[in-house]
Order: structure tokens, then sequence, then C-alpha cells
């Protein structure tokens, strides 16, 4: 194995599917130590409300330098971003004025508008009006709120009231140069927040949200989530499904051919009797009636993926191997100094045919990787788990290619894609290092 892999290394296409597989083994690591498992899915499964603060089906941010457009970031105007002054107004009543400045300097108009009032009191919550002034000296005002909580969301772009006084969606028409409509007015935006708080104690402040049209390395969905979660998770599930299914189902065919290959006869006769009968039962089907009847888990598919081709079509090819290793002379050897059959088999049969298996279980993993791709995209993945396949199922659920989410769709396939293309260098390879007859070719 030491010179096979040294050999490996003189390949060019083998040295690319090293890189690719080390990729793939790098961001499988760096996933399950940044994100944990269980906050992993904590943060997939979570409510909207955990990802409130992203902009909605963002582009990934590192698009901004392919266009010569400037587009939007996210802007967060919090406390530190505030001027406050409060006046006392009563004994119970103060008037609270809270003055924000935002420079905006895109070539966009942002997505949406929302701002946050962090209220403190008792029984009587404050009474806020929020105003609006645009570089060029308008002023719009969004009417009075009465927060509902301690912490209000008041979603600027979801105002009817406030659309119809402004003949048009908030988010464009206070950034709209009047001179041009298409175009965002640049400069500075004062927000000013009038607050009236009615107890000794209380307290206001605000958060003013301007969402951007780009956002992290890889983008958002329709739930504000963080498309880089599922991205890197998909990575160490991916391979654990991949290699978990060629490896169980790779072992489970090899032992299942030996023993009948062995021990000939009746046994050899049902093992190929019962091949047969699974060449003929499709996989596909079989798991998608689990997926619908039993369980969508990944694990459950899996399990079931291996327990159906325990005995599988390549059983044949094996049983072909181990009838010539079974008359080489180091068996009949072996069988002079009185080694059992379960020895023959495990110590001398099958490890003298795995160097001439590993080529054809290194290919077999993307297969079982685009399975899984396969079940997510028709709506039968893991509900619980981030993968690719499920960025797929969801893209294509919600109109991403026809509403322009390209990188929705393309970031999810082109790491399906890479994975194939990695792991098929290196199968091919070995195939050509474990198979001489292969190198004229």
């Amino acid at each position: 194995m030491k010179a096979a892999f040294k050999e490996l290394t003189r390949y060019k296409s083998a040295v690319v599917g090293l890189f690719i597989l080390a990729f793939l083994v790098a961001l499988a690591v760096y996933a399950v130590i940044t994100i944990p498992y269980g906050e992993a899915i904590r943060l997939w499964r979570g409510s909207e409300a955990m990802w409130r603060y992203n902009p909605r089906t963002a582009a990934p941010a590192w698009i901004d330098y392919l266009t010569p457009k400037r587009l939007l970031r996210t802007v967060i105007l919090g406390p530190d971003d505030a001027q406050k002054e409060v006046e006392v107004l009563s004994e119970r009543t103060r008037r609270v004025l809270i003055t924000y400045q935002l420079d905006y300097k895109a070539d966009v108009f942002p997505t949406e508008l929302a701002v946050v009032f962090k209220s403190v009191y008792e029984k009587k919550p404050p009474r806020v009006e929020v105003i609006w002034k645009t570089p060029d000296g308008r002023e719009f005002s969004f009417g009075r709120q009465i927060p509902s909580a301690q912490v209000h969301w008041y979603t600027v772009s979801q105002d009817k009231d406030l659309i119809t006084s402004l003949h048009g969606p908030p988010e464009k028409v206070l950034f709209q140069d009047p001179s041009d409509p298409d175009r965002p007015l640049k400069g500075l935006h004062t927000i000013i927040i009038k607050a009236y708080v009615f107890e000794p104690k209380a307290d206001i402040d605000a958060e003013v949200v301007v969402y951007g049209t780009v956002y992290g390395i890889a983008g958002t969905d329709h739930l504000r989530r963080d498309i880089g979660v599922a991205l890197l998770w998909g990575a160490p599930i991916a391979l654990a499904f991949g290699l978990g299914a060629s490896f169980g189902i790779t072992i489970s065919s090899i032992i299942f051919a030996a023993i009948g290959a062995w021990f000939s006869g009746f046994v050899d006769g049902l093992v190929q009797r019962l091949t047969e009968i699974r060449m003929v039962i499709p996989t596909l089907p079989i798991l998608i009636m689990v997926g619908l009847f039993y369980s969508k888990s990944i694990w459950v598919i899996l399990a079931v993926l291996i327990v159906l081709n325990l005995i599988e079509s390549s059983v044949k090819t094996y049983r072909a191997m181990f009838l010539q290793e079974k008359r080489a002379p180091y068996i009949e050897a072996a069988r002079s100094y009185g080694a059992g059959h379960l020895r023959i088999v495990f110590r001398y049969l099958i490890p003298r045919v795995i160097p001439w298996l590993i080529p054809g279980f290194v290919l077999a993993v993307p297969a079982y990787v685009f399975l899984e791709a396969s079940l997510s995209v028709l709506g039968l993945g893991d509900p619980v788990l981030p993968t690719w396949g499920k960025l797929l199922s969801d893209a294509f659920g919600h109109g991403a290619l026809y509403h322009g989410y390209y990188y929705w769709v393309l970031e999810p396939a082109f790491l399906l894609m890479v994975t194939g293309f990695g792991f098929t260098l290196i199968g091919y390879t070995m195939d050509k290092i474990f198979n001489p007859k292969l190198r004229e070719i």
C-alpha cells in the first residue's frame, strides 16, 4: 500500500484529486470544530427570529467585487451610534430623543428597513415616533408607534399605512433621488426617534436596520439563514454518508463473496441466488418509500442502504477473484498446517484481493453522495441536518433560478461536482496502479 500511494503521487490527476479530498476533509473538520452538531441543528432548524438581522435572499458579499456597482451590506445602527437626549417634562413623563446618522454610499436600494425598540417599563409602554430626513432635506414621518413588548420589531417595509402614504415601498422612496427615481440618493440620512416614557424608571433605546443586498461568504436564503452554515456542514455529512455507505457495502459484499467462493456448494448457490434477487430490486424506489412512510433521517436512510446492499451485484465480480485465489499455493499451504475455514477466509483470501477492490470503493463514494442529494431534491432529505442536497431542494422549491438567486443553486452544486471529481480522479488513477493492463490504455 505504501508503494501504491507513492505511485499515486506520480500522477497529476491523482495529486489534484488528493488536493480536493484534503480540502473537503479540512472543510469538514473546520465545520465540526467551529459549529458543533447541536448548534448547527439549532441554527438551521430555529425560527426566523434567530436570523432577523440578516437580509433575505442576499447574494454573497464577494459578488460586490465582480460588479461595477457598489452593493450594500447590512447596516445596523445601535445605541453606540446614536446621540441620545432626555428631557424631563413632569414627575413621571420624560421625552427621549435619539438621533442616528446614516452615510449612504451604495449604488443600489436597500432590500428592507426595520427599527428595533428596546424598552424598559413596568405597566405603561412608551409612545414613539420615527422621523426620516433625507440628504436633500425631505422629511418623512412613520407615524406613532406603541411597542407591544420590551423588544419590539417594527418592520418599516411591511407597514401598509406607510406604504400607502409614501406611494411606494419605504426602502425605495426614502432613498430615491428625485431627479432620477431609479438611482439611490447618496449622502447623510438622519433618523430621529422621539419617544415619551411615563414611568420614573422607564427608558428606551432603538436600533435601525438597513438590510443589504449582499451578505457573508455564501449569501442567505428565503428564511434569512446563512447558507454558509449548510455549505460547511454539508461537507462532513456528505463524506460520512458517502464513505459509510461505500465502506459498509463493499466490505459486506467482499465477505459474502469470499464465504460463498470458499465453501462452494449450497452456500455458494444461496449467495448467488440472493445476489440475483437483489439485482432486480431497485434501490431508489425503496429508499423513497422509507422516506415517505418511515423516516427521512439521513442515518436511517444510510442504514437501509447498507442493509439493502449487503449482497449486491459486485458479489459476482468478487467471487471470480476469490475462485482464482482459492486455488493458489499459499491457500493449500494454510490448509496443510490446519488453518480453519474462517481463518483462511478472513486472514488469507480477503486481504489478498483488497488492493484490487480499493479503486471501486473510492469510485463508489460520489455515487452515494449524489444519492443523498437526489433524495433531498425529491423532498426526502433529512429535515434536521443542513446538507448540500437540502440547499438545492430549498432553492428549487422557492424559485431560486426564476428569481435570479443563482448562487443558491450554484454553490452546493459546485461542491457536489468537486466532490465527485476529486474521488473520480483518485479512483481511476488507483485503478491504473492496481490493474497494470489499464496503463496501456
